[in-house]
């Protein structure tokens, strides 16, 4: 355990020194996010001829402060571990790493708990500046929020693990993982409400895991009920990317 925590500490530090972390973690989606605070303001919004509620029926700050929690977390694991991974893997450290006999699920379990540190970084200064500029609430049932959050960054964790383990590169990281962050970012829920999306779009979220990781953040934090659907939907992306992480995973 304690060679555990030294290489975790050590991966923390690491992590934080590239700005693909710090841009896509904390600074875009905070972006992101005061501009679309800007934009459609907080006032419910109902389709004046269908009568469709929009947003989950809550403002739109109050929907896309928790979806921009999942965003952040999604930018863990599509960004940041897996041209991180990949990059040790371009250099020779996981060679030299498994020369000095440190254990793949060691490594591995040194990357997921730096993906939560990471994540919790994100969440909190997403978290933070809702309530400060916009007067955001905070979670209505925090436990449950806080067990869905956990539930996210295991599985975008994993999903990260696995763009690593296959991608040879950390240009071939960038190049897969920055894509498909921007699609999610669209079409999952963190960009036009979902009500908006035309029946291709939608079919594309439902194949997606963030569409899942937000309704996870999301309902706990607006106090809706749960959506079981989700949990199972993300539970089964974080078992089925991890199993072929490790399966997949190479040294060199």
């Amino acid at each position: 355990m304690g060679a555990a925590r030294r290489l975790a500490w050590v991966e923390v530090k690491l992590l934080w020194r590239e700005p693909l972390t710090v841009v896509f973690t904390l600074l875009f989606p905070l972006i992101t996010l005061l501009v679309l605070a800007e934009v459609f303001g907080n006032a419910r919004e109902v389709d004046p001829v269908t009568g469709e509620v929009f947003y989950r029926g809550v403002g739109p700050v109050d929907y896309y402060v928790p979806a921009y929690v999942a965003l952040a977390v999604a930018a863990v694991g599509l960004i940041s571990l897996p041209v991180h991974l990949a990059a040790y893997r371009e250099r020779g450290v996981l060679r030299r790493l498994r020369a000095s006999g440190v254990p793949a699920a060691m490594l591995m379990a040194a990357e997921v708990a730096v993906a939560l540190l990471v994540a919790l970084a994100g969440a909190v200064v997403i978290a933070l500046a809702g309530a400060v500029v916009y007067g955001t609430g905070a979670p209505a049932r925090p436990l449950a929020a806080l067990a869905g959050f956990l539930l996210v960054t295991l599985t975008f964790a994993a999903v990260g693990l696995l763009l690593g383990a296959v991608l040879p590169t950390a240009r071939a990281a960038q190049a897969a993982g920055l894509p498909l962050f921007l699609v999610m970012m669209m079409v999952c829920g963190a960009g036009p409400p979902p009500e908006a999306l035309t029946g291709p779009l939608a079919a594309l979220a439902r194949g997606l895991p963030l569409t899942y990781a937000v309704r996870v953040v999301q309902d706990p934090w607006l106090g809706l009920p749960t959506g079981w659907g989700a949990l199972a939907a993300s539970a089964a992306f974080l078992v089925g990317c991890a199993a072929l992480g490790l399966r997949l995973f190479r040294w060199e």
